[in-house]
């Protein structure tokens, strides 16, 4: 019969790797305490050191992050408007010459 696999909140995870990192716990008893893979273990280390930096970040500079990524997109989009709406009126200043309008 297959064991019933434990789901670990984000809360319960850095608290076990905490004690690994902070208090010293060798990371095989944790493992036998917890029932987990070794692996399973330093994949979520890798994780939190992966990700750590995203704790410091406050929730204003994500935000500014994503308005100066829009910002940008929006700029590129102008001048490929631009860019168009240039070569319309140099084609529709051509007609109108050869039209004898101009």
């Amino acid at each position: 019969m297959r064991k019933q696999r434990k789901n670990y909140t984000p809360e319960e995870k850095v608290s076990i790797l905490r004690k690994h990192l902070v208090e010293g716990t060798p990371v095989s008893e944790l493992c036998d305490q917890y029932q987990l893979q070794p692996t399973v273990f330093y994949r979520w280390q890798k994780q939190f050191f992966e990700k750590g930096a995203l704790a410091f970040e406050g929730r204003k500079e994500r935000e500014t992050a994503a308005l100066k990524r829009k910002i940008t997109k929006l700029e590129e989009k102008i001048a490929t408007k631009n860019e168009v709406l240039g070569e319309l009126m140099e084609d529709h200043i051509e007609l109108k010459k050869s039209l004898g309008e101009i």
